[in-house]
């Protein structure tokens, strides 16, 4: 049964956002607003010059020093063509060259961008004026051993970064639903780590630790790894920024890797975190819209943020635009595609001596699928795909939702609403 009442929800959906009906005492829950600030590139320059933990920019670097800046790729929000203009003419006012500054793009396991999106990240300027090169995880004659982390396990890095004289890591701190948050050790590995170290830091142990979950760093053994690999490269500076639902930089956090990335998170933490008191019989998420919600993989940032309130036996309707797809490319799909149910491929990935690709993020949806149905409601895939992948398509999520309250039996569903996915992260409150 749904209440009497409907108010309209605008969802973040790729480019164009999705209006839905939904139940008027539906509860919608949203980060708290912070207003994009008044000078953006005035504020980028300004956490350079007076950085946190660290010298200003300017004063680590020399002319004829090699400088390697990773830039998060296209399925990042990274606002990369606003934030690196002013980085690139800190630099050079310092005197480093354009010819020994190479752009390296943290794709981590992900495809490699065409040109034409790289110009659409980075800016037509600085893919035409700089070298910008593409980290490939699986290129062993451009990976680097740097040792083992206390978790037993190698660790391999892109040889342009860690060869380099000058170590800049940029990106978007963002809550993350197995890393805690993004931005910070995140851009050494996974992003630009060999492939088999980013299999190790994802394994199934690691993802099914209880603390491998939103908003937790300290303890959380995947982070922990992540900030011990990155410090094994010696960063010498972090630009991080964190954003509103507009794109605008709320806040900039530039300086030493664990200072700047710390006060990044509590930052992040104290807008996007949001306590209820019980959990839903159903909960309508995005993924955040373009480009976050570009395929069905970075999808189940959006179903683990929902899964963090809805009840077990309920439901998560996921909105999410993937116009590329499953994808194609990677093992995601074809893992979900050689299991007849959740429950069979999630005990494979549990199983020992198991080891493939994506299998992390097969393992987030099969654990999400053991306490709660979810349905995905996707412009790009059929709804064959969606039942290929283990999931249950939705056209309208309306019509879904008077599908589950006719299961109901009569009783009301108490139903919320995350118009913006993972942007914003519920939590039950404990006491």
């Amino acid at each position: 049964m749904i209440s009497n009442g409907t108010k309209k929800i605008y969802l973040a959906y790729g480019k164009t956002g999705l209006d839905v009906r939904v139940p008027g005492d539906a509860v919608v829950i949203e980060p708290k607003y912070v207003k994009g600030l008044p000078d953006e590139r005035g504020a980028l320059i300004e956490a350079m010059r007076k950085p946190i933990g660290t010298p200003p920019l300017a004063s680590l670097v020399k002319p004829g020093q090699r400088v390697t800046i990773v830039h998060t790729d296209i399925t990042r929000a990274t606002p990369n063509e606003r934030i690196l203009p002013p980085l690139l003419a800190e630099l050079e006012s310092a005197g480093i060259k354009r010819s020994d500054i190479t752009l390296l793009n943290a794709l981590g396991t992900h495809r490699p961008q065409t040109r034409e999106e790289l110009e659409v990240m980075l800016g037509k300027d600085v893919v035409a004026n700089y070298r910008c090169i593409q980290h490939d995880g699986n290129d062993d004659a451009n990976l680097v051993k740097l040792g083992r982390t206390r978790f037993d396990h190698d660790i391999r890095v892109n040889r342009h970064f860690v060869e380099a004289d000058v170590r800049i890591l940029t990106g978007f701190i963002e809550p993350h639903f197995f890393a805690g948050f993004s931005g910070g050790p995140k851009g050494v590995l996974p992003s630009i780590a060999g492939a088999e170290s980013v299999l190790d830091n994802h394994g199934a142990k690691m993802i099914g630790d209880p603390k491998s979950t939103w908003g937790i760093t300290e303890g959380n053994p995947i982070w922990e790894e992540m900030l011990e690999a990155a410090r094994m490269t010696k960063p010498t500076f972090l630009l991080n920024v964190a954003m509103n639902r507009d794109k605008q930089v709320t806040g900039v956090f530039a300086g030493e890797l664990y200072e700047a990335h710390k006060a990044g998170c509590a930052f992040v933490k104290s807008c996007a975190m949001v306590p209820v008191r019980e959990p839903f019989d159903v909960v309508i998420t995005s993924n955040s819209g373009y480009p976050l919600d570009l395929n069905l993989y970075q999808t189940m940032k959006g179903v683990s943020a929902a899964n963090q309130v809805v009840r077990e036996g309920g439901a998560i309707i996921a909105a999410s635009q993937c116009w590329d797809g499953i994808p194609e490319h990677g093992c995601f799909g074809k893992l979900l595609r050689e299991s007849k149910s959740p429950a069979e491929l999630l005990a494979r990935v549990q199983s020992p001596g198991f080891s493939s690709p994506d299998q992390w993020q097969v393992q987030v949806q099969t654990m999400i699928q053991a306490r709660a149905d979810v349905y995905i409601r996707a412009d790009g895939l059929t709804d064959e795909q969606v039942t290929q992948c283990l999931l249950k398509p939705c056209r309208k999520v309306e019509d879904t939702l008077a599908e589950l309250a006719s299961k109901a039996s009569g009783r009301q569903l108490s139903i919320c609403v995350l118009p913006e996915g993972p942007i914003t992260i519920p939590y039950v409150a404990r006491g």
